[in-house]
Order: structure tokens, then sequence, then C-alpha cells
């Protein structure tokens, strides 16, 4: 069924996430520096303002936007990639068939066409989806693009896992004959897939082997961005992407920056959502993350290209009265939660993954965390911004503090009274993720069980290391810190990447619990084929608790970012599409 915009259900979730965390948005004095700055109705700038309006909004053009980050990316090729900052900023430079609207509050959340003339043509039990796409879009050599390119970028991405690694594998599950296809690597069938089809340059047909209701959320993802066959390199295409975006690469360095500039083929009249301000886009990756906040403070970049928010060491200087009026604290519809891999020992028992449920303080991971200002004690799988979130407790402590009689009655009733040893593994780069880990070490020694932290590079977390189950099985990682934003603001969106058995991969996996449980793979096939709105809904629920039922998973925290606006950035706002972060494609610079 066609959606052209997110469910009443949703909407109202969203409003009221965003008006939960707008409390405290008065001013609270030291505010003259930002007079008539950071509003659009050209008012004092206050705490949170860019939940619901664009702040400091303008329509000049020109300058130059500076981001950092102190993480590399995954990837910054739109097809191997799976990072949400990444599908923010790949906007830049490749467009999708559908995207969320550039626009403030839940509006944002509205799918529209990109590549695409208009959203997509279903079949009645949604198994068909039929795409037309807009004439005259140019890559930057000049050359139109075609449907056979956007074909060709989603056999790329999905089925060459090979060169692609890093991506998700929804079309892969859910094409017909995606379970044979090798991909265009391997299969030299000069149709590929036959289950897309390209009648003419400018029609996509997908053919479906089960009902797929959010294809259109799906068709927003950096996957369907083109790609022509005959500049495709594999995994060293991200050393010359072809741009199809208001902006192209100047240069890249991998692993240390990228410049991108304006793409003189880009036609507004073929693209009117991007207003594409700036001349220029320049990107500085490893950046120490406490770098990178002195450099936001002092406007010496534009933007933080990560989306999470400043550190808990900066927190208190931007809460200060004179910063807190360029602060916005969104929810990120996210939530961190500790997977058990259900295959490394003892976790195959769900008596000793109990264990942990009830041995682990909530409050104390908060705390590390940076206070409820980085979020909520969960509870859940899905947080609260997120259509089909429900509110359950399956493993219930006073005071989120855990139980240690509980916990021990599980460690006796897995035949561990006296506990056991595992491995622990956290984010090296993200300062955060390990307080909060080493958290959960003090938590669970309580009880007899003794985690050693082992630290990774984020780029590399989910390819080499925690997402890939070889190593994980061979080094015992039975416990590893995850955090996960949706592929789109749906329970469907949410989940079906962590949870669902066809996820797991042998490399840049999410499903790091490893989890391949009938239930819970047949509750979510059965949701997304219903056509019913609501009934899909509540379905999501549903899936949350037989996920919690299996105990894999300990929900700990519903993210919040503190976002700190820079003085020079113009036209920021808050975008919940993309996990609570500034929309990438709006921000410009009155620095010229």
């Amino acid at each position: 069924m066609k959606t052209k915009k997110v469910s009443a259900v949703l909407a109202t979730a969203l409003a009221l996430a965003l008006t939960a965390t707008a409390c405290g948005g008065s001013d609270d004095g030291d505010g003259d520096k930002n007079k008539d700055k950071n509003n659009n109705n050209s008012q004092k700038a206050v705490a949170d303002a860019a939940l619901e309006s664009i702040v400091n909004q303008s329509s000049d053009k020109g300058g130059t936007v500076t981001y950092e980050h102190s993480d590399v990316p995954d990837s910054l090729d739109p097809g191997n990639t799976y990072y949400g900052w990444v599908q923010n900023f790949s906007r830049l430079y490749g467009r999708t068939l559908t995207t969320f609207k550039p626009a403030a509050g839940t509006d944002g959340l509205t799918v529209v066409p990109d590549l695409a003339e208009s959203l997509g043509q279903p079949s009645a039990d949604a198994k068909t989806w039929t795409y037309k796409l807009r004439k005259g879009v140019k890559y930057d050599d000049g050359t139109e693009v075609t449907s056979k390119d956007v074909k060709y970028a989603i056999e790329r991405s999905n089925f060459a896992p090979e060169a692609l690694s890093n991506g998700p594998t929804y079309f892969k599950a859910y094409l017909e004959g995606g379970d044979k296809y090798k991909g265009p690597y391997k299969d030299k069938n000069p149709d590929g897939i036959a289950s897309i089809e390209t009648p003419d340059d400018y029609t996509i047909t997908f053919k479906l082997n089960k009902p797929f209701a959010d294809f259109d959320y799906l068709a927003t993802f950096s996957q369907t961005a083109p790609v022509p066959q005959a500049k495709d390199k594999g995994a060293s295409y991200v050393q010359n992407i072809v741009s199809s975006g208001p902006y192209k690469f100047e240069s890249y360095s991998e692993g240390r920056s990228a410049v991108l500039v304006r793409n003189p083929n880009w036609d507004k009249a073929t693209d009117p959502i991007r207003p594409a301000l700036a001349d220029r886009i320049e990107i500085k990756f490893k950046v120490n993350p406490t770098t990178v906040d002195q450099h936001l403070l002092n406007d010496q970049i534009t933007v933080d290209a990560a989306g999470t928010g400043v550190q808990s060491k900066t927190q208190p200087k931007v809460l200060k009265p004179s910063e807190k009026n360029q602060t916005d604290n969104p929810y990120a519809g996210a939530t961190t939660w500790l997977a058990m891999n259900v295959h490394v020992a003892p976790f195959d028992n769900i008596e000793c993954r109990k264990a942990v449920q009830y041995a682990i303080d909530k409050t104390s991971v908060q705390q590390a965390l940076g206070g409820d200002t980085k979020g909520d004690v969960a509870s859940t799988l899905l947080p609260p911004s997120v259509n089909g979130y429900t509110k359950f407790d399956t493993y219930a402590t006073d005071g989120n503090k855990g139980d240690e009689a509980k916990a021990k009655e599980a460690l006796t009733a897995c035949k561990q009274p006296n506990g056991f040893s595992t491995n622990l593994s956290a984010r090296s780069d993200r300062p955060d993720e390990i307080a909060m880990a080493t958290a959960i070490k003090a938590s669970l020694e309580k009880v007899g069980i003794n985690a050693e932290i082992k630290q990774f590079p984020s780029g590399k977390y989910f390819a080499n290391f925690a997402g890939n189950p070889s190593y994980v099985h061979e080094h015992k990682l039975g416990l590893m810190m995850m955090a996960w934003g949706a592929d789109w603001p749906t329970g469907f969106g949410f989940l079906d990447q962590v949870v669902n058995g066809s996820a797991i991969k042998p490399s840049g996996g999410n499903n790091l619990m490893e989890l391949d449980d009938p239930k819970v793979n047949a509750a979510l096939a059965e949701g997304i084929g219903m056509t019913d709105a609501a009934e899909r809904t509540k379905k999501w629920g549903e899936v949350d608790k037989l996920v919690m039922d299996t105990a894999s998973a300990v929900p700990l925290i519903y993210r919040k970012n503190l976002l700190y606006r820079a003085d020079s950035a113009t036209n920021v706002t808050v975008t919940q599409a993309y996990l609570g972060m500034y929309d990438y494609l709006l921000i410009g610079t009155s620095k010229k």
C-alpha cells in the first residue's frame, strides 16, 4: 500500500518524543550572542529549537561547510555502508529512488520521491513495486541516470558480500530468486537478477517473493543510489564515486578526508528537495572526539559528522547558561543494548543469559553514559520514537538497579552457581561506550561473572569483529556492546536486520546475538506483509516481546543526542529519519 506520509500513530509518537525532549527550552540567560541568529522567527535562540523548526534559516549560497568525525566511515560508497551518518551524508552526492523530506519536526519523516517521479506503485498484495524515474538526471560526467543503473546498484550492494559487506540484506531476502543470484561480479549474465525489471530507461519494477508493505521506506536507502556498471570497481569504487547529486568528489583520502565540490551537471529542475547551499564540503576523519567538540564550540567546524552529540566530558560545558541555547537534545530513534551471542558458551543456555539480564544495574550504565541527558533507561529494543513501540519490561528490577538474588538463581539454573568468565567487546574510539561497558563489568562482577573488555575500532567493528561470527566464536565474544537506530522509523525498519535469522552474515552483520528464532522470523515476515497499517504497527511490539523472551539482548539506553549548533551553521534542524542528527541536506554556512 502506497504511503505518502508516516502513519498517524508514528506522527503522534514522534510528536510526543519531540515534546518530551523540548522541556527546559526557555532562555537560560547569557544568550545575547545568539540574538536574531538561531531562530526562524528572528528571536533569541533557545535550547531544543531545532527539534521542531529550522534554526538560523537562510537561503544564502556559497562558502565551505566543514565536518569532522572521530572515526572512519565503514565506507562512503552508498552501496557499502550501514552507518546512519553516512546515509545522511551520502545524500549530498547520491540520489535514491525516494528519500525523507528535508524538513523540521515530524514533517521530516515524510517519504518523498527523489530519483523517482512519485512514490512506488504497488500491486494489491504488496509483492510488486514499480517506480518511474525523473528524466534529465545526470551524473557528474554528464551522462543520464537510467533505471538500469539503479538495478545494478542494488545488485552490487546486496549480492556481492565478497566485495561489499557493510550494507543490509533486504533486497536479497525479498527479491524473487535473491537466494540464488550470485551478484554481478560472479554471475556474468548481462541481464542480472530477473526479479528487477527495467523495460525502459525510466521504469524499474521489483518482483518480491513475499509482501513488503514498507517498500517506499526501503527505497530511501542509499543502496538505490545509481551506479553505472562501466564505472564500478567493486570495493575500490569508493575511490572514484560517480555523483548523481549536487556535489561530486574533488578528492578522497582513505581514512583521512574527503572534499566535495559542486556537480556542474546537477540540475535543480530535476531535484526539488536539495537546496545545495555550500560551494564546497570538507570532511576529516579520525579526529579525537573531544577535539571535535572543541572545534565545534569554537566555530572552527560546521558540523560534528557523527551526529551522536558531544562527549560526556564536554556535556557540562555546553549545558552552561552561556552555551545551552545552542544545544538540541533529541531522541536518537536508537537503543543501546548488550548482545549475548547464543552460540558462545555459556550463553547457549538461556538461564545464563537471564543471569546477565538480572545482574546489570542499568542506572549505573546511564550515569556512565552521562545521565538522562544522554538517554533513558531501556526495557525494550524498540525505542519510544519508533512506530510500533510497546512499553513492557520482561526482566524488571527495582529502580532498574539489578537484582543479585534473581541473577544468582539463574546462574544456579544454568549450572554455573559460582559464575563464569567471558569477553565483552566495545568500540575503542567511543569513550561513552567504553564507560558503559565498564559499568556493566562492575555489575556482573557482583554475581561472579567476570567479563574482560576487548576493544575494537568502530570502522571495522562489524566487518571484522563483533559482526563476524567466525571471529566471535573463535575469540569467545559472549557479550558485545551494540547501538542501533532504525533503517527507517518503523518497527520492521528497526528490528529486521538485528534479530532476523536471515540477516546473519559471514561479516558485516548486525544480528550480533546470531538469533535465528523461528517465532521471531515468522512474526517479522507476517508483519511486513500486512497491508493494514494499524495491524502492522501492533505486530512490531509483539516481535519485540518475542525477542526479549529469548533473553539474548539486554536493553540498556534509549539514546538521546546532545547536539551543538556552531555559530556559523545555517538551516539547522534535527531529523528523526536519520537518528536524531541534523539534516545534512539543508546545512549551509554564514562564513563566506
